[in-house]
């Protein structure tokens, strides 16, 4: 499998347009928190090493993977404010679903993937799957920040380059 034999994460910064003056919305799941924790701050770090001030960055916790689709519709569509504006240029969206014994993983994963999907066809602004769907919890610290890297990083610089469609308000 090609994903162990590197840390997926890395990138060349040279290739990241800068994100200043963009503002980033990180909504995180709080389900399996170890893991998405890991993962929000791995996407901070990133939004911050490109350009982002801290105080275009907002964090905000839903319950859940499944309600990710919800709170990250709220902002695409401008409902919830950012900062006292109501105008964020992306959405970030962390979460992680590990398989148990029953089909909720499945439901719980096409749910969450369908939901970001059908906001970024309607293009108001990116969406950013940044979701973990893995066999075990050791397969998701791995992409949290262990050894295959972190993949709230890897969405953080997705967003960076998605922005770049969005114009400048």
């Amino acid at each position: 499998m090609a994903t162990a034999l590197k840390n997926l994460s890395e990138y060349n910064a040279a290739t990241i347009p800068s994100g200043k003056g963009r503002c980033f919305v990180i909504v995180v799941a709080e389900w399996n928190k170890q893991v998405t924790n890991a993962m929000a701050e791995g996407a901070i770090q990133t939004l911050k090493e490109n350009g982002v001030d801290e105080s275009d960055i907002m964090l905000y916790h839903v319950p859940g993977t499944f309600e990710l689709t919800y709170a990250a519709a709220r902002f695409s569509h401008g409902d919830v404010p950012f900062n006292g504006s109501w105008k964020a240029d992306a959405v970030i969206c962390i979460g992680c679903v590990i398989q148990g014994e029953t089909r909720h993983f499945d439901f719980i994963c096409d749910g969450v993937a369908n939901g970001l999907s059908a906001l970024n066809a309607e293009g108001r602004i990116p969406v950013i799957f940044g979701v973990l769907t893995t066999d075990n919890l050791q397969q998701a610290l791995d992409r949290s920040g262990g050894r295959l890297g972190n993949k709230g990083v890897e969405a953080a610089v997705t967003a960076l380059k998605m922005v770049q469609f969005v114009p400048k308000m």
